[in-house]
């Protein structure tokens, strides 16, 4: 039975209908053209009409993009030769610009991430880049940020990934931190030299103003000898029965 043609628009309409109905996703929405011109607003998420060829629609994620900037050689302000990485989150916060404004802005935030870690890190000495990473992070954050705003990107956070230095430099920074730990060895090794010469001379002091502590300190050292056990005894003898003692022998040695 031939169908007829009210019947068979009918379906091509349905058909239409159908293939005209987009979805879209809770994260996306839909830049529209119609007839070349862009529409108010975006579409979405959910139910969307696109009636093509008419309509023509582009889909636009919303969500974080996490994106690695390659591997870059940077020379920094001392002339040292680096190789430098990066890590780049942004979205896209207006559909429309991402679209019109630019032809492809994955794309172009790699490139322009790719150049600006080159000339910002160009600007600092090697001693900033690995001690100040945090500063050099907020720094290329606030840059991307200016550089893609109209292009509708919100650029979030900007790491700097890794830093490769070279063999030469490596060895250096080594002997550098090698010496920087004997210099500070050597100032807490005096430190305590000099506290241990003010103890010293404090207990000198005592002992010179009440000479009893004198005697204390030797029963003090022959009972700290006694509980080891040795067979041998070094009694400290003072000095001042000595010269009581030759005071007597010059006394009895005539003509002396």
């Amino acid at each position: 039975m031939p169908i007829s043609g009210t019947l068979l628009a009918i379906i091509i309409i349905a058909i239409y209908l159908i293939s005209s109905i987009k979805i879209l996703n809770e994260y996306e929405r839909g830049v529209i053209f119609r007839l070349g011109r862009l529409l108010a607003a975006a579409k979405g998420p959910g139910l969307v009409l696109v009636f093509a060829p008419i309509d023509r629609m582009v889909r636009v994620s919303l969500r974080l993009e996490v994106m690695e900037v390659p591997q870059q050689d940077v020379i920094t302000r001392d002339n040292v030769s680096v190789k430098v990485n990066a890590v780049i989150y942004f979205r896209v916060i207006e559909t429309r610009k991402a679209v019109v404004e630019v032809a492809n802005y994955l794309y172009a935030t790699s490139q322009l991430a790719q150049t600006t870690l080159r000339s910002v890190l160009g600007e600092v000495e090697l001693d900033e880049l690995l001690s100040q990473r945090e500063k050099l992070n907020t720094r290329l954050q606030s840059i991307l940020d200016l550089d893609t705003e109209p292009w509708g990107i919100k650029v979030a956070k900007v790491e700097v990934k890794q830093v490769d230095l070279p063999t030469e430099m490596q060895r250096a920074i080594a002997k550098q931190a090698e010496a920087e730990r004997e210099r500070r060895a050597k100032i807490i090794h005096a430190e305590g030299e000099y506290s241990a010469a003010e103890r010293l001379a404090a207990a000198a002091h005592t002992m010179a103003t009440e000479p009893l502590t004198i005697t204390l300190r030797y029963l003090q050292t022959l009972t700290e000898i006694g509980t080891e056990k040795n067979t041998t005894i070094v009694f400290p003898l003072p000095i001042d029965i000595l010269k009581a003692f030759e005071g007597k022998l010059k006394a009895a040695i005539p003509g002396s």
